[in-house]
């Protein structure tokens, strides 16, 4: 019989968003008889829904204090401490970080901890555009340049991630696998009775946005959107499923703006509130590879996005949807033309849903993952 292979998925905090749903996919999916796991992880932020407690109740994880987001040098240490002794304890193959901070720390406990795992890091973006100042960038990509010689293979979710971190000298192209994400397909539901279960208008149009509400997601420019398309008098209303730290700043703003968006909050319903939906929108300034408009390609709904990141992994420009500039006219210009084309709506629709279950099944990254580990 095989020996297991033994892997520590370490990953700063399980808030609810891509990198959790990825991480959780792994623990579930990859077979018991071939690996061993264990899913080590931090706290979330008070203002953050933890996706173990509210989606992914069946995965058990070793929570490590001073592990999450916030940067603090005796809570980092205190962490970095706990890490090299679970490493020491637990004697991985494989230890394989997500997100920048558990990515350093866990990178840094394995080296010290001198058990000769092989190290595996993904970028489920990156933090070069739109999170910080010149020379704080610089010393990422410092820090980032210096792990990256140290690790055995760089996973990135998009060939623009991939792109953009070797342009900025992290790591050297052999070292990286494009692996990208993958989504279960979503319970079907009938839309009509999904938008009474839910208390919406069975005849109103819906452009929905689902992510957090913190700045790099722009929610902002969605708010502006929705101004933009009722000085139009376009017939469309807006769904925002989402929270975090501008939620209560935007809900202000659409009040006072009078346009029609709706603010449903966290929710775990996501195939629900997609299957109620015409059109998906996100609006931000930087991204990995959405998870959200995978889920919104898996449904049929054409998507209008910010070109950024490895968004055009997902979005094919006027095929499944529109690749816009950062400007709300732009986006607005986008939804116009989907509003006024319920047969364009249809087409790409359809191109998305396809495009998604070629190359974003939950069975292919399970098997990315496998035989990557095998491998190494």
């Amino acid at each position: 019989m095989a020996t297991q292979v033994k892997v520590m998925q370490i990953i700063a905090r399980m808030n609810v968003g891509g990198p959790a749903v990825i991480v959780a996919d792994l623990m579930r999916g990859l077979d018991g008889a071939d690996f061993n796991q264990i899913l080590v992880t931090g706290y979330c932020d008070e203002n953050e829904a933890d996706y173990l407690e509210t989606v992914a109740t069946d995965i058990k994880a070793t929570r490590i204090a001073g592990l999450g987001r916030s940067v603090s040098l005796v809570a980092d240490l205190k962490a970095f401490i706990g890490l090299i002794s679970l490493i020491r304890k637990f004697k991985p193959d494989v230890i394989h970080t997500h997100t920048a901070k558990a990515g350093v720390l866990g990178r840094l406990a394995s080296i010290l901890a001198g058990r000769g795992a092989v190290r595996v890091h993904t970028f489920h973006g990156h933090l070069l555009h739109g999170y910080f100042n010149n020379s704080k960038t610089k010393l990422v990509i410092m820090i980032e340049r210096f792990l990256a010689s140290r690790t055995s293979v760089l996973i990135a979710i998009g060939n623009k991630v991939k792109e953009d971190l070797l342009a900025a000298g992290i790591g050297r192209e052999e070292k990286y696998r494009v692996f990208f994400p993958g989504l279960a397909l979503p319970k079907p539901f009938e839309k009509a009775s999904a938008k009474t279960a839910l208390g919406l208008n069975t005849e109103t149009l819906y452009c929905t946005f689902v992510g957090r509400l913190t700045q790099i997601k722009r929610p902002d420019r969605l708010l502006d959107v929705a101004q933009e398309m009722k000085n139009r008098s376009i017939d469309i209303s807006f769904l925002i499923a989402g929270e975090g730290d501008l939620f209560e700043s935007c809900k202000k703003r659409a009040e006072a703006d009078q346009s029609s968006v709706t603010f449903l909050g966290w929710r775990n319903d996501i195939s629900q509130i997609f299957a109620v939906s015409d059109i998906a929108i996100l609006t931000s300034d930087n991204e990995g590879i959405p998870l959200t408009l995978i889920q919104a390609a898996q449904a049929g709904l054409p998507i209008v996005a910010t070109n950024v990141g490895s968004i055009l992994d997902i979005v094919i420009d006027q095929s499944t949807g529109y690749l816009t500039e950062k400007s709300p006219t732009a986006m607005a210009d986008a939804i116009e033309k989907l509003v006024r084309d319920p047969e364009l709506r249809k087409i790409m629709g359809a191109a998305g849903k396809a495009r998604a279950s070629q190359y974003f099944s939950l069975e292919r990254m399970i098997a990315d993952h496998s035989n990557l580990y095998k491998g190494l």
